[in-house]
């Protein structure tokens, strides 16, 4: 009985102790990532979805804290899957909506990364769980992996670059099961009249789904 209770009570000190660790980590990240309150970014946009050849676009990117993120594209609507605002990850960061667990750490392409699991404090519409891929050196978000409660789960990666001191991506490239995916009622809007490379309808060869953002200049 005694080595039951001695053990209940070590587990309560380490999950208490990664707790704290937690939310010093993320203190750190959100001071990192919130230090440009809005910016302006072109980039250009590639969509993957096994039914639909889509044409690389050029889109303008706008975000403004805490969590406005807009893709655009100037003839007309980029398609992006519902979970897609979560590539810039700064609603999950948002103070106050997430409780944060260290939960390990793992050697991803050459770095050290702690695993952060983040559950919602409230009830969220959209996250059940997230789970961050974090980079302690250089306080950066390698990698995202977002549980959704109705559109299945996203992975998200980061690469960094020259703006890698604002904690702004080079390139973010998002995955996500179609099967999962709930298309939208605008599908079709980017590809109106006026714009020549229609999409042509593919046999799906893979479940799977990509949209790639590769930013070329951001403006703050």
């Amino acid at each position: 009985m005694n080595r039951v209770i001695i053990f209940i009570s070590l587990f309560l000190l380490s999950f208490n102790a990664d707790s704290q660790s937690a939310d010093a980590l993320m203190t750190s990240l959100r001071q990192k990532a919130f230090a440009i309150k809005k910016y302006e970014a072109k980039a250009k946009l590639k969509t993957d979805v096994a039914f639909l050849k889509i044409p690389i676009s050029e889109v303008f990117i706008y975000y403004a804290y805490p969590d406005k993120f807009d893709i655009k594209r100037q003839n007309g609507i980029s398609l992006m899957p519902k979970g897609g605002i979560k590539m810039n990850l700064s609603s999950i960061l948002e103070e106050g909506k997430f409780m944060s667990i260290i939960s390990g750490r793992i050697s991803y392409k050459g770095k050290d990364l702690t695993i952060v699991k983040m559950l919602p404090i409230k009830e969220d519409p959209e996250i059940a769980l997230a789970t961050l891929y974090v980079d302690e050196k250089s306080l950066l978000i390698i990698k995202a992996i977002n549980n959704t409660k109705d559109n299945g789960t996203y992975e998200v990666e980061m690469e960094y670059g020259k703006y890698a001191k604002w904690s702004l991506p080079d390139r973010v490239i998002m995955a996500f099961n179609m099967k999962d995916y709930k298309l939208p009622k605008a599908l079709t809007f980017e590809y109106e009249s006026g714009f020549e490379d229609k999409p042509k309808a593919v046999k799906p060869k893979t479940n799977k789904g990509k949209v790639e953002i590769v930013y070329q200049e951001y403006k703050f």
